[in-house]
């Protein structure tokens, strides 16, 4: 994302003029090139994989997903509109493609990588309200809504982004055979910083720590429940029916079918049961116990691994691009170097890679629906 591309031409993905990059071998460069159009081939295959499968499969045809998918394309964009150019930039050291191009590239550039930024936000929302108003968010959560979000975030995207590409050429205008933002206002970096980054970061942990709380408590209400509904009354004694030791996760875990103590075919098993001694009521009731607060806490702590990860790859790769921009744009005697600046462009540009996966990889129905994908992909 090169929001300020940077200033004065100190952080050009170039490289600057000729002759700064002798010092990178013709192998080192070929070897980085590659990495980086391996990396770009990534993102448009996993973010094309997850469009085809949320479009083809009726199962994922859930408002939550058109959000998903949105992030997908808006991700797919950076791939195809920005890495590639991004890739040629690095390579030749020198922006060949002209003025026009180069416009065009700085406005996919800032606008797809913010509105990715803000796709997490708006995700984070949805889930939020999603788990803590579920019956009445239920009504409201339409395709509809899903597109009046993904077009408020594309418009904030624009909003966001348009100052810097009208302030590009403020206090003079880059080299010839250079494509940069130079500006010299400190209240530019501020404004472009917090609304792409740093008030997005500040939701997100804010929605992601309330989502987790709201899942605690759900989780601990829901084992409560299950715990007076499965226990059942034989011969005046209650005997609690324990959850398996299977997938946390999985419906049938906490609801395993229950064998009938009224049916004629178990008798001797409620005689058995009936002749039990408290201390043997008493031991079965803790197992019960220990047993649904070790799913309990399996439970919690997937959510918060999933969590982890999500809030995780968003800070590492962007975190160190926009304390960057902040400390550079206002500290005048602050400098980096072009391979920096160009490794924290891409680290960021690497979130559009890792989005997809993150976003779909816990969830069963995109799992199924990317192992159909790729068997009839195998047979053409």
């Amino acid at each position: 994302m090169d929001l300020s591309n940077c200033t004065e031409g100190v952080f050009s993905l170039g490289g600057g003029e000729e002759g700064d990059g002798g010092s990178i071998t013709p192998p080192s460069k070929i070897i980085l090139t590659l990495t980086l159009s391996l990396l770009a081939v990534m993102t448009m295959v996993i973010n094309s994989l997850v469009i085809t499968a949320i479009i083809v499969t009726r199962k994922l045809h859930h408002p939550a997903n058109y959000l998903i998918c949105s992030l997908a394309v808006t991700d797919l964009l950076v791939a195809i509109l920005v890495m590639p150019f991004s890739i040629l930039y690095i390579q030749r050291e020198s922006w060949v493609m002209g003025e026009a191009v180069c416009n065009v590239w700085l406005s996919v550039d800032i606008t797809c990588c913010t509105c990715s930024i803000l796709h997490l936000a708006a995700i984070a929302l949805d889930r939020y309200w999603a788990i803590t108003d579920a019956v009445e968010y239920s009504r409201k959560r339409t395709g509809l809504r899903a597109g009046i979000t993904v077009a408020v975030v594309w418009f904030l995207s624009v909003l966001i982004s348009l100052p810097p590409l009208l302030w590009r050429n403020h206090g003079g205008g880059p080299e010839e055979d250079q494509c940069l933002i130079t500006h010299h206002h400190i209240a530019f970096t501020l404004y472009s910083t917090l609304g792409a980054f740093y008030i997005p970061l500040l939701l997100i942990l804010i929605l992601y720590y309330k989502i987790y709380r709201a899942a605690q408590t759900l989780y601990l209400r829901r084992g409560a429940s299950r715990a007076s509904q499965h226990s059942s009354m034989v011969n005046g004694t209650t005997l609690p029916s324990c959850p398996t030791d299977g997938d946390p996760q999985s419906p049938d875990t906490l609801n395993p079918p229950e064998k009938s103590y009224s049916d004629p075919s178990t008798e001797g098993d409620r005689v058995r049961i009936a002749v039990k001694s408290p201390q043997s009521e008493s031991r079965r009731e803790r197992e019960c116990g220990l047993r649904r607060q070790r799913i309990s806490g399996t439970r919690e702590r997937r959510a918060a691994s999933t969590l982890g990860l999500i809030l995780g790859a968003f800070v590492v790769c962007w975190m160190p691009f926009f304390l960057k921009e902040v400390i550079v744009n206002t500290c005048g005697s602050c400098n980096t170097s072009i391979e920096l600046a160009d490794f924290l462009t891409w680290l960021g540009y690497l979130n559009s890679l890792i989005n997809p996966l993150i976003y779909t990889i816990f969830n069963e129905d995109f799992k199924k629906a990317f192992q159909r994908l790729v068997r009839c992909r195998l047979r053409l």
